[in-house]
Order: C-alpha cells, then sequence, then structure tokens
C-alpha cells in the first residue's frame, strides 16, 4: 500500500487519514492546509485516522514536534483512531505536547470518535 495523507475539513473539524510512514514531504504538503484552518476557524477538533500506518521518516517525526510545539494550543480535542497497540500509546506520548483533550479509539470505533470530538466542554 502507498504512503497517502488525506485531509477532510469543515469548519473547525478537521479528520486526517493516514496510510503507510509519514514523511516530511506529507507534512510539507498538509501544513499549509491546517494552518489556514486554525487562522479562519481557531481551535480545531481533529480525528487522527491511521490505517495500515508504520509511523513517521526522521524528517517527518522533526517537522510533527516542530508542528506540535507552534500549536500546542490550537487543538481543542484529538481522536486518534488506530488498529494496532502501539497507536493506542500514541495519545499517551501525545499529550505532554498539546493541550487538546486526548482520546484513543479502535478503528470500528471511528464514527464514536467523530462525535466525540464535537462534544462541548
Amino acid at each position: 500500500m502507498d504512503d497517502s495523507i488525506q485531509l477532510q475539513a469543515e469548519g473547525n473539524y478537521l479528520e486526517i487519514t493516514m496510510t503507510g510512514k509519514l514523511t516530511k514531504e506529507m507534512y510539507e504538503q498538509f501544513v499549509p492546509a491546517v494552518e489556514k484552518q486554525i487562522q479562519e476557524q481557531g481551535k480545531l477538533v481533529m480525528v487522527f485516522r491511521m490505517h495500515d500506518f508504520h509511523g513517521w521518516t526522521a524528517g517527518a517525526l522533526w517537522e510533527d514536534l516542530k508542528f506540535d510545539l507552534h500549536h500546542w494550543r490550537d487543538i481543542q480535542r484529538l481522536a486518534i483512531v488506530g488498529e494496532t497497540k502501539w497507536q493506542k500509546g500514541m495519545a499517551v506520548f501525545c499529550k505532554p505536547f498539546t493541550t487538546a483533550k486526548i482520546k484513543y479509539f479502535d478503528h470500528e470505533k471511528l464514527d464514536e470518535a467523530r462525535q466525540w470530538v464535537k462534544e462541548e466542554e
């Protein structure tokens, strides 16, 4: 399966679907779109879906850390939707890098994840 990233944005909602391995070039594609949405909408709620996901390249990990440091207050809720035990651990790993409420969902609970991020505080 090819490495790919897809974004679906509506209002302050953003859904990112990641397949394969996340590369620096993918970050360079989607970060401007995310930053534009933050400028237009303020704080975002996000669903990060991992399908057959194999992690990051070193360059992508660096881009991810820079993004997290720059936008740590711009994400209100983050649902991580995955397929494996190590992906579940990402919810814990991400917490120091953001003020967002973070929750992990197994891939069969995607609709539940979408509802959770849209809940009012």
